[in-house]
């Protein structure tokens, strides 16, 4: 069982970048998938959630209107799109599954993938 996240990246403020959570070994079509990121010296924080059946999403407040989160199950794969991107979304971006819910809490996920780093700088 794992999780790979990938799409990271540097890009200017303002710019835009699609993270992108797949799954080996198991079907994320029946778990809650999160994004969470790391900032240096900073604790992890929910970013964003999906539910398993789609219904309930959750956007930290810092991100919405400029982050989606989606997915398509039959790429076993979770999107977040990030738009208006700011200095302060510079972090280590990772995604964890836990069974059907979405949660903007840490604790509760099973899964979690590698991280991949997103930088942006003028």
């Amino acid at each position: 069982v794992q999780l790979q996240a990938s799409g990271g990246g540097s890009v200017q403020p303002g710019g835009s970048l699609r993270l992108s959570c797949s799954a080996i070994g198991f079907a994320l079509g029946s778990y809650g998938i999160g994004w969470f990121r790391q900032a240096p010296g900073k604790e992890r924080e929910g970013v964003s959630c999906i539910s398993a059946d789609d219904a309930t999403t959750y956007y930290a407040d810092s991100t919405k209107g400029r982050f989606t989160i989606s997915r398509e199950n039959a790429k076993n794969t979770v999107y977040l799109q990030m738009n208006g991107l700011e200095p302060e979304d510079t972090a280590v971006y990772y995604c964890a599954a836990q069974p059907r819910l979405c949660s903007g809490q840490v604790s509760g996920y099973d899964y979690w993938g590698q991280g991949t780093l997103v930088t942006v700088s003028s």
